[in-house]
């Protein structure tokens, strides 16, 4: 608790370019750059995936094994390729990893929709681009979003390691506080990166009961509770 009193009681870790809010802006224009560029690529590829029904073997199979690359090891690997003038070499790895959860729960989202839906909307003269947008998203809605905070809560997580490419971000207080063995340092940054974590989960909780409808969010209790299982 001393470590932790000396580090938020401290004025100067609360002002300046190295202060707290200014790592914590830091740290947040990484993670959500990284998560829109995710969004951009596997929200569109997976509901079309989803919706025409194809390739879907693939993307699994694909995005299974995009979880097992070491960030670390892929962070290391383009400061090499691409030096440290920008933030690209952090960047990638991080919409790297982003991409798999999105797009796996994305396709899973509309492929598994209520096939009798789908075809009583197409009975009622709607188009396939209608269908997708007006009936299988709505549905869908839960496990996309799923997705999206189990995709926001990796990355804001592992946005700590920009810190080893000199960049900013709260890992900063981590990086830097093992290098001066200022523990107070190590332990309050581990403490932002986990709070900030779960303000990430808690606005995404709350995204989740203003966005979808109640009788979506029963139906999908119901099927989780009869597979025993979520889909991640």
């Amino acid at each position: 608790m001393s470590w932790l009193s000396d580090f938020f009681g401290d004025p100067a870790n609360w002002s300046g370019p190295d202060g707290i809010p200014a790592r914590l802006l830091e740290h947040l224009e990484f993670s959500a750059l990284a998560l829109a560029l995710a969004m951009l690529v596997a929200i569109p590829l997976g509901l079309l995936i989803g919706h025409t029904g194809r390739g879907g073997v693939i993307v699994v199979i694909s995005a299974n094994l995009a979880r097992a690359l070491p960030t670390l090891g892929l962070l290391v690997l383009f400061v090499l390729l691409l030096g440290t003038a920008s933030i690209l070499p952090v960047i990638i790895p991080l919409v790297l990893l982003a991409i798999p959860p999105i797009l796996v729960n994305t396709f899973e989202g509309i492929r598994g929709v209520d096939p009798e839906l789908r075809d009583a909307a197409y009975g009622m003269g709607l188009t396939g681009g209608q269908v997708l947008g007006r009936v299988l998203v709505p549905v869908a809605l839960p496990l996309i979003l799923l997705g999206l905070r189990l995709s926001a809560i990796q990355v804001v997580a592992t946005t700590t390691v920009a810190a080893y490419t000199g960049l900013g971000g709260l890992g900063r207080f981590v990086i830097d506080g093992f290098a001066t063995k200022d523990y107070a340092s190590v332990v309050g940054g581990s403490v932002l990166i986990v709070l900030f974590a779960l303000a990430v989960q808690l606005v995404f909780t709350l995204l989740q009961r203003t966005t979808v409808s109640p009788g979506v969010s029963r139906r999908v209790k119901v099927r989780q509770v009869a597979s025993g299982r979520e889909t991640t």
